[in-house]
């Protein structure tokens, strides 16, 4: 067929190049790969490749298993914590509770210790009214006691003379 399209072309033909008569190049390089590969056959080259691939396929396998012990070991990790965070969500919310609560009864204490100080000082206040009140009607009474004695001085010292307080002095001593 090269003969054809050589001679199609207008070229020349060239004849091929064998070995013994019967060799062509191609056939020498299969000849060569087969020599090659029984030799790779002859050497154990397969078992040598058999032996790194499963070399490499146990490397394999138990980087896979550590894998799977990490990921197991990885998911209790992150159970635990979502346990501690459950945990710590029901504390919180505990804490919460209590503190509204304690602070509830602050204000309520607040409240009643409030009402019991305005008491105090309503009282404190009511009794210092009274007191200023007793304080004033005492003065009141010492004022009007001393005008009295005094209006009552002017009026015996008016109406009595000498004879009317002998006469007086002397009846309190035959009394007696």
């Amino acid at each position: 067929m090269l003969d054809l399209l050589a001679e199609a072309a207008g070229g020349e033909h060239h004849a091929e190049a064998t070995a013994f008569g019967f060799l062509t190049p191609g056939m020498v390089v299969a000849l060569a790969m087969i020599v090659v590969i029984l030799i790779m056959l002859r050497a154990g080259v397969p078992k040598l490749i058999a032996g790194m691939l499963d070399a490499r396929i146990a490397e394999i396998r138990k980087q896979l298993d550590e894998a799977k012990a990490l990921r197991a070991e990885a998911e209790a990790l992150r159970d635990g914590l979502a346990k501690k965070s459950r945990e710590a969500d029901t504390d919180i919310t505990a804490l919460r509770e209590a503190a509204e609560q304690q602070a509830d009864e602050i204000v309520k204490q607040a409240k009643a210790d409030a009402s019991a100080l305005v008491a105090r000082h309503k009282a404190l206040a009511a009794d210092k009214i009274a007191a200023a009140e007793r304080a004033a009607v005492d003065d009141l009474r010492a004022k009007a006691a001393d005008a009295a004695t005094a209006a009552a001085r002017a009026l015996i010292a008016e109406e009595h003379g000498e004879d009317a307080d002998r006469k007086l002095v002397d009846q309190s001593i035959s009394e007696i």
